[in-house]
């Protein structure tokens, strides 16, 4: 048999010095400096996601908090650093990529079971150690995983509102997006966003536990209800915001200043009123939520897109909690005008996509393209097209 030559593109730990690909990052000054943050506070460890505020599948820059710590920058995974390990979980899909991208620092964990990093964290903390997370980062069904996890163990789950990864990347860290946020134009939607509100709240007054509020952290969620959109994340057309639906007013968590002229004439056209839409600062949602649930109030919410941060805010009796959101479950749903659009949206991609094909017949013959050219192409004729905003994902181009 062949003897298998020694892959020189992944990371080999055992040698000294230590072998590291050139596509590897040195992440020793920055678990430095989080580890001195971890002192200070007093925390034996600490859980980085890779998700956002609002469980978005994609995320921006800004929030690549677990690719700037490790390195690795795979759309999933799980850090955990203690003061002397580092630990990444991830999936099958990424273990490869990952003894690429990741230094010595870090030990690859080959799975994402929640019980596979508790069991980790109960053997690198000492009984009596705070672990401790960015409440709002984690869904609650994570969040209650991690506390059953650690349950009994003498270690305490400690929520920290500070983000110390944030800390620790300081001004490096990316600024948030200042691209404008635009309304739909009518022709695309089949409905205003008054028809959209006025549909929602008669579900609120048709539940059985006549809910007086709908909290939306879902991302997609705010943008489909106002007929908003905005390119915070690539490939998605959404934008930083909640929105909190009471019986009779309207709050629209988002930076102001980011509002097209149009889209703030549209919010603001029923002011003052039960479809006056206020405009509040994107950071002020729980301090907003907060003092509303103070009041005799009852506040309907889509699990699967709300953080543990901002549901622990909300007192249990005054918690209405489905898997998804009533504006989810509208979203989901076409009406005939969508339907159409969608329809219409498909042919004109299937005319890039045809061209595409044709184009490769003539090319490829002549070794004038490889996957990486053709993606490239792919992206230039769906561009060309009326109404594009760009692919919903990176192309994804294989041969072979």
């Amino acid at each position: 048999p062949q003897v298998l030559s020694t892959r020189n593109d992944i990371r080999d730990c055992s040698t000294d010095p230590p072998y590291l690909p050139p596509t590897a990052t040195n992440t020793t000054a920055r678990l430095a400096v989080l580890r001195g943050i971890l002192r200070t506070r007093g925390v034996h460890a600490y859980i980085v996601p890779s998700t956002d505020a609002h469980m978005s599948e994609y995320i921006s820059e800004r929030d690549a908090r677990l690719g700037w710590l490790t390195g690795f920058t795979g759309s999933a995974g799980t850090a955990v650093v203690t003061q002397d390990k580092a630990a990444l979980w991830t999936d099958s899909r990424y273990w490869t990529q990952a003894e690429r991208e990741l230094d010595c620092n870090w030990e690859l964990q080959r799975t994402t079971s929640i019980e596979s990093i508790g069991m980790w964290i109960l053997e690198a903390v000492p009984a009596e150690g705070n672990v401790s997370l960015d409440p709002f980062l984690f869904s609650i069904d994570t969040w209650n995983s991690y506390s059953r996890a650690l349950h009994g163990s003498g270690r305490t789950l400690l929520p920290l509102e500070t983000n110390l990864v944030d800390q620790a990347w300081g001004d490096q860290r990316p600024l948030p997006s200042s691209s404008e946020i635009y309304s739909l134009p009518a022709e695309f939607t089949g409905s205003s966003w008054q028809e959209k509100v006025a549909g929602i709240r008669q579900r609120m007054e048709q539940h059985v536990r006549r809910p007086t509020a709908v909290l939306l952290s879902g991302l997609e969620e705010t943008a489909w209800l106002f007929n908003l959109r905005g390119d915070d994340i690539p490939y998605n057309p959404v934008f930083y915001s909640y929105t909190l639906l009471t019986n009779s007013t309207i709050s629209l968590f988002v930076e102001e200043s980011r509002l097209s002229a149009g889209a703030r004439e549209s919010l603001g056209s029923g002011c003052p009123g039960p479809l006056c839409v206020e405009l509040q600062e994107y950071g002020q949602v729980s301090a907003h939520l907060r003092s509303y649930t103070r009041g005799n109030v009852t506040v309907w919410l889509g699990t699967e897109y709300t953080t543990y941060g901002l549901y622990s805010i909300i007192p249990q009796e005054k918690l209405l909690e489905e898997n998804y959101s009533p504006v989810m479950m509208a979203k989901a749903v076409k009406n005939a005008h969508e339907q159409e659009m969608l329809r219409a949206a498909h042919v004109r991609d299937a005319v890039a996509v045809i061209q595409y094909l044709l184009w490769l017949e003539k090319t490829v013959p002549q070794g004038q393209v490889d996957e990486f050219s053709g993606a490239q192409h792919i992206n230039a004729l769906r561009w060309a097209q009326e109404h594009s905003r760009g692919p919903s994902f990176q192309s994804i181009s294989a041969s072979g």
